[in-house]
């Protein structure tokens, strides 16, 4: 299982190199974001343990070049930065996995066998279903190239709704992921902000992206409608 690992740090990059190799993995090192990139664009690898604070070029726009390039390696974020807005930034431009520094041999291993296990799933930076385009990290909408201001809440209804684009999601699905904090609201609410949703990314293009699926939930067409 060959795994690269994009670290700026001698001293732990070569920890890395020598833990994991001893764990059993083919394990290259590069020493900054540009060579990283260059690297897993040029050898097909299982797995990519990637620093943020990188030179050159840092973690997330490597991670955010790679998925443009559609390249699917699993990356896992290794990295100082615990914050939970930073994990959450890594995981929308594309990232799969994050971890944080100091770390366990034990964990990082198991972490990558679990990523490997997945396999190379598709985790794009930019969301899409038509012509229908969501970007989470930027937390921008646009539809046919026009731009669309949604709210937060909207924003995070319709990531859920594209990500399982052309599924039927149930109003409880729906309230438990982007209500999540407030589980016991009444499940009419969803139904007005699907209306909100209608009124900003449908309507107004003459599109029907959003159709209720009666005593059922929700469906988002895959081809935005």
């Amino acid at each position: 299982m060959r795994v690269l690992v994009v670290e700026d740090h001698p001293a732990l990059g070569r920890a890395l190199v020598h833990g994991l190799s001893a764990e059993g993995f083919a394990v290259d090192l590069a020493a900054d974001g540009e060579e990283g990139l260059f690297m897993a664009g040029d050898t097909g690898y299982d797995a990519i343990v990637l620093d943020i604070m990188l030179p050159r070029v840092n973690g997330y726009d490597v991670c955010r070049r790679l998925r443009a390039a559609e390249n699917w390696t699993p990356i896992l974020m290794l990295t100082a930065k615990d914050g939970e807005y930073d994990e959450a930034d890594a995981l929308d431009i594309g990232a799969d996995d994050y971890l944080t520094k100091p770390f366990s041999y034990v964990v990082l291993t198991a972490h990558l066998h679990a990523l490997m296990r997945r396999g190379r799933r598709p985790r794009p930076a930019v969301l899409q279903a038509g012509d229908l385009l969501l970007d989470p990290g930027g937390r921008t909408c646009r539809r046919g190239g026009v731009s669309i201001d949604l709210t937060t809440r909207e924003f995070s209804l319709l990531e859920y709704l594209v990500r399982h684009q052309g599924q039927v999601v149930s109003k409880q699905d729906l309230l438990a992921h982007v209500w999540a904090e407030h589980y016991d609201l009444d499940p009419n609410v969803v139904e007005v902000y699907i209306g909100y949703l209608r009124r900003k990314i449908d309507q107004p293009f003459g599109a029907r992206s959003i159709e209720t699926v009666r005593g059922a939930g929700y469906r988002l067409a895959d081809d935005g409608g």
